[in-house]
């Protein structure tokens, strides 16, 4: 059976940059008081002309354009995203038009955070059953227009952005998408959520006062969680394939604090030097931050032919995972 292999990377950031000193300006907080409890300090906002897939396309072509495949060669587009243009259609089917990929399917996957690598899985399955031979997958999100700007513990966090994927089938045993390894609690749904606009709170008078179509989240819980979750997804995807952490090249996670990533890499005995690390310029980027992140390493030559890439990230749902790729 064939395994995934990424072809093309690329990614896009907003060109407006909102900074903790602006935030200053907005809520009570301090440039201090985020780089210290978060490591960032900087993050990108969307102009109000711009919209998710917008931001898609662009990491899209860019992907392409390394990978040499044009957009009428691709047969299927997955996009993590859960700050799609509008309820429906779904974004995939927007980009898919956007880029002139005639002859691909396309479709969302929603896991918040974890979307980028849950939307690399899933195209992982048509590659390696052989049913597509080129496939995109994108993480975008704008979540500047889903949160509250009146709450420092949230809107401090989050950034716009997106990054793609090209993926193509490899029969090389030594290369590719050894496995991923995805789990959800819905049982924590509460910690994490945006509680309004959907058909359980559908949008009122109620919902727009309280700003419950903003994202609410119980910060102390979030971070407890997601470090056990990563450090112990990441020990299953490396035991699966044979591999201990001291056999990780590169780690590649979602960027959503500074102090989650400490922890877990600590838990894993993994030096912070092996993790690339770009939430202090762009923030928590959602679906987008994994594929953002492994675009800014792949050009930057960091990841050499054999490498062994780990990868994580966790977001609402809870939703989870880990996956191991070999360069």
């Amino acid at each position: 059976m064939a395994r995934s292999q990424i072809i093309g990377t690329g990614s896009y950031a907003p060109e407006k940059v909102l900074t903790n000193a602006d935030l200053e300006k907005l809520v009570d907080t301090t440039d201090a008081w985020i780089t210290e409890r978060t490591g960032i300090r900087e993050r990108r906002v969307a102009a109000p002309d711009e919209a998710t897939s917008d931001m898609a396309v662009q990491a899209a072509r860019r992907a392409l354009e390394m990978a040499g495949v044009r957009p009428e060669e691709l047969e299927l587009i997955v996009v993590g995203t859960v700050s799609p243009d509008m309820p429906m259609p779904s974004c995939a089917a927007l980009v898919q038009a956007k880029l002139g990929a005639k002859r691909a399917f396309a479709f969302d996957v929603a896991a918040a955070c974890a979307g980028g690598l849950y939307a690399l899985t899933v195209a992982d399955q048509f590659l390696r059953t052989g049913q597509v031979k080129r496939a995109l997958v994108i993480g975008a999100e704008l979540f500047s227009r889903m949160v509250n700007w009146e709450d420092r513990n949230t809107c401090v966090l989050f950034g716009d952005g997106a990054g793609a994927m090209v993926l193509a089938p490899t029969e090389d045993e030594e290369r590719g998408l050894l496995s991923s390894h995805l789990h959800t609690d819905g049982t924590l749904a509460d910690i994490l959520c945006i509680p309004g606009g959907g058909t359980r709170k559908s949008f009122s008078e109620e919902v727009l006062r309280d700003k419950l179509h903003t994202l609410h989240m119980n910060g102390r819980e979030v971070f407890k969680f997601a470090v056990r979750a990563l450090a112990d997804s990441t020990h299953e995807a490396l035991a699966a394939n044979g591999l201990e952490p001291r056999d990780v090249t590169h780690v590649i996670a979602h960027q959503a604090n500074l102090r989650i990533l400490e922890a877990v890499l600590q838990r894993l005995e993994l030096p912070l030097e092996k993790c690339w690390l770009n939430l202090r310029e762009y923030g928590n980027t959602s679906a987008a931050s994994l594929p953002m992140t492994l675009d800014e390493a792949n050009r930057a030559g960091r990841l050499k032919e054999g490498d062994v890439v780990a990868m994580m990230a966790i977001g609402a749902g809870m939703t989870w995972g880990s996956a191991v790729m070999r360069w």
